[in-house]
């Protein structure tokens, strides 16, 4: 650390707002609260922010907006009278604090339009400048890197004002812009006057365009440079810390070519010199991420379909380094620009993996389940990722990881965590990081890891059973579909049982003891009057797989057979219901026994219509695929009572 500086961490959370610091502790971070700073126990605090510089930190808790000054013990400065405050931004030199919240009327009171965006005096507390903005998006005023233009966009007109110290600051109005309603503005860092970027959105018939200018010239035929596209209803304009590279990212809210639910999107490259061009991609899918090197050098793309591919490109939009793919979809730069973190997060189960600008070297790869936040630490050597809330309301807590990829500290929060960051401060308060190979020794996580046995469905479970004999018997029904010219055992059951249900029938009719026909010339005829059945024979059903081409012995299909003779044996005697007999002299192999049977019938009806050429559904093709399991567990069950 430079000078001893040791940068602090601001916690927003459900109990209030923390500032906290790290303290070495042998191998790893421990996480101290600063004792000057007194922590705030509200429990709607809506957001935080430290300045620029790191001298202040402000933070809106629904009731007063604090602002307190860092290197003054934490010494309060104001309390700003803002209870509806959602959003906070300090200006480049950390001078002014910009206020803003949801905009609203009341017609009850005069006016009744009232400012909703307010400005104050860092150093004091003092209210410099209010307006009514009722942009959610872009709400913020826009400076030139010394803070002597600034820009704000208000119902589709940009308003600028003279900061220098000859200007009349926010007591005027210097400069207009109109004809952007549902358009965008951005200032350029770097030196002044500054470059101005304008979107113009489209009409009918006509482009999108986004045009730079010199300040203070700003007519529309004075641009110095212009870049005109279509199928743009977004743009984001992204500048280099230098001010001399701006990429606009268009975006469509609907892909008319049907290839992305989230639209379209695009990506061009502009220089205030008056070059301008598209930047290509080699892979097609969508731009997860886009980012400059603090360099001002280079800026990094990800894009495509998983495995999303990273490219490196430079000033000229000349590819410089393709990354091998993976499992990524952000991209975070430390503040020296020679260190990079690859990121998958969201939908993507908390990939990282670090790279070394400078030899191109990937250092290492590994996983931060349910992280939601990632940031690097200003000293350039280590990054802070965090699990918070409204995201995910469980397990919130933060790491801090080495470059390397080892673990120094992480905190376990009890109950939503909303926000951590990092303090800030200017640009040569720490010197660049120098990259090594060298192994840091860290901290094995307190997190649980989650379980990497394979998921089994809640109707899968307690599906696996053991016979008597040891063999293990898995219950659930096979994937596959049917083959051609398969013939189940149970098939062979249901035309067996109609051929000897119709036997005893015919006996009775033709006064005989039910002798056996052959099955090609016996047809089954209902009685008149249902009468009590007799048991009937047993006979061999040996042969009938080998009829059908299936060498497979049917002992399990007459043991079904058996079962459903007996079940209609059981069935009532003069209207008056009998109890259903023991099967296997076990009440719950009995229970078993019926409803297997009872699924065998279900398949045979399903085979019917399958027959029949009627559609099955895809759980369907799976209770009928189940067919020969079903006898395989039906017979260990006789087996195990026998």
């Amino acid at each position: 650390m430079a000078s001893g500086i040791i940068p602090t961490l601001a916690l927003r959370s459900a109990k209030g707002v923390e500032v906290w610091k790290l303290e070495q502790q042998q191998q790893q971070l421990e996480f101290i609260p600063v004792s000057g700073f007194t922590p705030d126990q509200s429990k709607s605090c809506r957001a935080i922010v430290y300045s620029p510089n790191g001298r202040f930190l402000a933070w809106a808790n629904g009731s007063t907006v604090q602002l307190c000054r860092v290197s003054e013990n934490w010494k309060n400065i104001a309390s700003l009278p803002r209870p509806k405050a959602c959003y906070l931004q300090f200006s480049p030199r950390s001078t002014y604090l910009m206020t803003w919240e949801v905009y609203t009327e009341n017609p009850k009171e005069t006016p009744k339009e009232k400012p909703n965006m307010f400005i104050y005096r860092a150093e004091t507390g003092e209210e410099v400048f209010s307006i009514i903005q009722k942009r959610h998006q872009d709400w913020q005023m826009h400076w030139s890197s010394d803070e002597s233009i600034a820009a704000l966009l208000v119902g589709g007109e940009v308003l600028f004002y003279d900061h220098s110290p000859t200007g009349p600051g926010f007591k005027q109005v210097v400069k207009r812009f109109g004809g952007l309603r549902n358009g965008g503005v951005s200032v350029a860092p770097g030196p002044s006057p500054p470059h101005i970027g304008v979107y113009i959105p489209g009409t009918k018939g006509a482009p999108s365009m986004c045009r730079l200018f010199k300040y203070p010239n700003l007519e529309m035929n004075q641009p110095v440079a212009s870049k005109s596209f279509f199928q743009a209803d977004k743009v984001d304009m992204m500048w280099n810390r230098k001010g001399n590279g701006l990429i606009l990212m268009t975006s469509t809210d609907v892909d008319a070519s049907g290839v992305s639910y989230y639209g379209k999107q695009a990506l061009h490259y502009m220089t205030p010199k008056g070059d301008s061009c598209a930047i290509q991609l080699t892979a097609e899918g969508p731009i997860h991420d886009v980012a400059w090197s603090p360099k001002s050098t280079e800026f990094c793309i990800v894009y495509g379909f998983m495995p999303a591919r990273a490219t490196l490109f430079n000033l000229k939009c000349d590819v410089v380094y393709d990354f091998e793919p993976g499992n990524r979809n952000a991209i975070y730069f430390n503040d020296f620009g020679n260190l990079v973190v690859f990121g998958g997060f969201g939908n993507l189960p908390g990939y990282i993996e670090t790279w070394d600008l400078v030899r191109r070297k990937k250092l290492t790869s590994f996983k931060a389940p349910d992280t939601t936040l990632l940031e690097w630490s200003p000293a350039g050597d280590k990054f802070m990722t965090a699990t918070t809330a409204p995201r995910l309301r469980m397990s919130n807590g933060f790491k801090v990881w080495h470059y390397s990829g080892a673990l120094l500290g992480e905190y376990n929060w009890a109950g939503e965590l909303l926000e951590v960051i990092w303090q800030k401060f200017e640009s040569g308060t720490f010197p660049e990081v120098s990259i090594s190979d060298k192994k840091v020794t860290g901290i094995v996580s307190t997190t649980p890891v989650a379980s990497k046995q394979k998921y089994v469905p809640p109707g899968a479970r307690n599906s696996i059973v053991v016979t008597s004999s040891g063999q293990t018997i898995d219950l659930r029904p096979p994937i596959p579909g049917l083959p051609p010219g398969y013939r189940s055992a149970t098939q062979i059951k249901n035309s067996k049982k109609k051929e000897k249900k119709s036997k005893p029938a015919e006996g009775a009719e033709n006064g005989t003891t039910g002798q056996a026909k052959d099955p090609a010339e016996t047809k089954p005829q209902a009685p008149k009057k249902k009468a009590p059945k007799a048991a009937p024979k047993k006979e061999s059903t040996g042969d009938g797989d080998v009829a059908n081409g299936n060498a497979k012995s049917s002992g399990a299909a007459a043991a079904a057979n058996a079962t459903n003779d007996q079940e209609d044996n059981d069935s009532t005697t003069a209207g008056q219901p009998k109890p259903k007999p023991s099967l296997t002299g076990d009440p719950e192999k009995d229970k078993k026994i019926r409803a297997i049977n009872k699924k065998l019938k279900d398949i045979k009806l399903l085979k019917e219509k399958h027959e029949r050429g009627e559609k099955l559904v895809a759980t369907q093709v799976t209770k009928m695929n189940s067919e020969e399991q079903l006898m395989k567990e039906l017979s260990a069950l006789k087996v195990g009572a026998a």
